[in-house]
């Protein structure tokens, strides 16, 4: 005659146990063996219901937290970190950064932008494609924010989404006046607004020095303007440190400019970069160099899930020359830096 059991189920510290009852809450004899194949059944189902509950109770809170909240920064290599070495030289470097994609400087900072044409941009499309790397940023100053019509066709040529250049207006203004002249600027920037969005670009207008976009309150009022036409900001602490701003200062003007935030640049005032200085007095516009804390940018940097480009940046003087003597002690200063960053980081996840 065959016997069946009962089992109970229960649940201590987030474990599960499985008991087997006292002879009292056994079946009757009279019970057959489709019943004792479904009494065992019910304690197979019990054991994968517990083993799935335990597994999911085993992960810690922090962990779970992590996978949902994870945030990486995408770099882009800028050229002229490099002075105007080589482009191929450059590209070998732009993974053992950490980055996926060049920034294109021309002179006088760089002349990779000019070493680009020259070369063809259908070989230099293939030689990114060689590299496993993409054109993430074409800089041009020189042509000023109304003169990139022809630079955006370049840009969406090679599948490039950013162009960033300076603004242009009248400086020194405030309140009012301030906004008032930010509005007559994207005004202006529309017709060629609509170029860049015709070849799939955003433009970037960086708070340069002595620019009409150089306040902080000319970036805020730039993205209220300016960001469903496709113009946003190129942020650089360096130039609004002389406003006073510290790192919660610029953390909380992140979080301000939220989407209208399309590069952003590591890059701190340091000892300044317009006259000549000891190197590691230079050096103090890296990240982790200066006294300029990034935990607080970054953090804002999370918080409103930044998906534009981070360069780490400084200015060497003269402009045109390396950072450092050759590509690579650049490339280590710059992974330094890029550590920095990610130790920034590490707190905030």
């Amino acid at each position: 005659m065959m016997h069946s059991e009962c089992f109970e189920l229960s649940g201590v510290g987030g474990f599960l146990y499985f008991e087997v009852m006292p002879s009292s809450c056994s079946h009757p004899a009279s019970h057959d063996q489709a019943s004792d194949l479904w009494n065992r059944r019910r304690f197979l189902q019990a054991a994968v219901a517990g083993v799935a509950w335990r597994g999911m109770h085993c992960l810690k809170p922090s962990s779970l937290l992590a996978q949902s909240d994870a945030f990486e920064l995408r770099y882009c290599l800028a050229s002229c970190m490099y002075g105007q070495l080589p482009l191929h030289t450059i590209l070998s470097e732009v993974s053992k950064t950490g980055a996926s994609a060049i920034d294109l400087w021309p002179q006088k900072h760089g002349n990779q932008r000019e070493q680009a044409e020259s070369m063809g941009w259908e070989a230099f499309a293939s030689l990114l494609d060689q590299k496993q790397l993409k054109a993430g940023c074409l800089t041009r100053y020189d042509l000023g924010p109304f003169g990139l019509d022809s630079e955006c066709a370049i840009a969406g040529r090679l599948d490039c989404p950013l162009i960033v250049t300076g603004g242009r207006g009248p400086v020194g203004l405030q309140g009012q006046d301030l906004k008032r002249a930010v509005g007559d600027f994207v005004e202006q920037m529309k017709p060629h607004l609509s170029v860049a969005q015709s070849h799939g670009v955003r433009i970037a207008i960086e708070n340069h020095g002595h620019n009409l976009i150089d306040h902080p309150d000319s970036l805020k009022w730039l993205v209220e303007l300016g960001h469903e036409h496709g113009l946003g900001v190129a942020l650089a602490p360096y130039h609004l440190e002389h406003y006073g701003m510290g790192a919660q200062a610029l953390g909380q003007l992140i979080t301000d400019l939220g989407a209208g935030l399309d590069m952003f640049y590591a890059w701190q005032y340091g000892m300044g970069c317009m006259k000549p200085l000891p190197k590691e007095q230079e050096l103090l516009q890296m990240p982790g160099r200066g006294s300029l804390d990034f935990v607080p940018i970054l953090k804002a940097l999370r918080k409103i899930r930044f998906k534009g480009w981070t360069e780490i940046f400084m200015h060497p003087v003269p402009r045109g020359i390396p950072i450092l003597p050759s590509a690579e002690e650049t490339t280590q200063e710059i992974n330094r830096a890029r550590s920095y960053l990610a130790r920034c980081l590490n707190p905030i996840q």
